[in-house]
């Protein structure tokens, strides 16, 4: 293969169509240097625009890009081009903001193209969130904190109700409501079903569990002992059923919101059923239990021990 074919590849859809420029779905002639080709709007319409002209898109329900991923798909443009245009809306005369295509804008990036085919559009910030969250379900397989992420920002800002949220993304309202519903898991919760440690099965049983500590004794042993959901949804029936006693084998008396507070922090830091005690005269103690030899150990760890 001759070099001039080599770059030809490596410049993308331009060179694919011999550097025509395709616009409104048919192939032009290219213009001279002396004259810039018309920019269009719409989807039938493609642009080479310069990727430092580009912004990301704020409302990207995406947070985590897959880096190898990210990496195979650029040494891919760098052979082919990038032939699956952006989506971009114009911001002023030489700037754009991305509305969808993030991962090929940042894999056209590291294999070092200067500019990428895109479709220009008009949108206002509505537009561009609701656009950005369907792009990203349709392609990318947002995890399940991600998705609920999308869903809460579009209620909030952009005024959804559930249903309406619904018809938007082509979901029933109680699939919406479950996913909502994930957000009310603690920070330490949220981070494994991110993270793929435990699945949307899993949270949908825990969500159904009031009592901090008992949740989080609950997550601890999903990922220690690689507990089912339907493992879980039995151990979360069983510990629903168990009144919190005190020393005496007496329920004990509810604790004050405070309190409340800084035991489900403690238990989220340390992941792990802390329990705060707190008697009348302001004196008590913490109490951090660990399941084995090498639970101890972390917890240790976490305090510098």
């Amino acid at each position: 293969m001759s070099a001039d074919k080599r770059n030809a590849l490596g410049r993308g859809l331009g060179a694919l169509l011999n550097d025509s420029e395709y616009v409104n779905g048919t192939v032009a002639k290219k213009t001279s240097p002396a004259v810039a080709a018309p920019e269009t709007e719409g989807l039938k319409s493609v642009n080479a625009i310069k990727i430092n002209e580009i912004e990301v898109n704020p409302f990207q329900p995406r947070t985590e890009f897959d880096e190898q991923a990210l990496q195979e798909l650029a040494d891919s443009i760098s052979v082919q081009g990038l032939i699956q245009p952006v989506t971009v809306r114009k911001t002023g005369p030489r700037s754009y903001q991305l509305i969808s295509g993030e991962r090929r804008l940042r894999a056209s990036k590291l294999a070092g193209l200067t500019e990428i085919p895109a479709y220009v559009r008009t949108a206002n910030d509505q537009q561009m969130l609701e656009m950005a969250l369907i792009e990203n379900i349709q392609r990318e397989n947002l995890n399940a904190i991600e998705m609920a992420l999308s869903f809460q920002r579009m209620i909030d800002e952009c005024n959804l109700k559930q249903d309406e949220l619904g018809e938007r993304v082509s979901k029933n309202r109680s699939t919406v409501t479950n996913y909502l519903r994930l957000l009310k898991l603690p920070p330490a919760v949220q981070s494994s079903i991110r993270d793929g440690q435990i699945t949307m099965g899993h949270a949908r049983a825990l969500v159904n569990v009031e009592d901090a500590a008992k949740l989080l004794f609950i997550h601890h042993q999903i990922i220690e002992k690689g507990l089912s959901v339907r493992k879980v949804e039995e151990l979360v029936r069983e510990l629903q059923k168990t009144p919190a006693k005190n020393s005496i084998g007496k329920p004990t008396n509810k604790p004050s919101f405070q309190a409340q507070k800084i035991q489900s922090d403690l238990a989220s830091k340390f992941n792990s059923p802390v329990k705060l005690k707190v008697g009348q005269n302001g004196k008590g103690s913490i109490e951090i239990p660990f399941l084995s030899e090498d639970d101890l150990n972390r917890i240790l760890e976490m305090l510098d021990w």
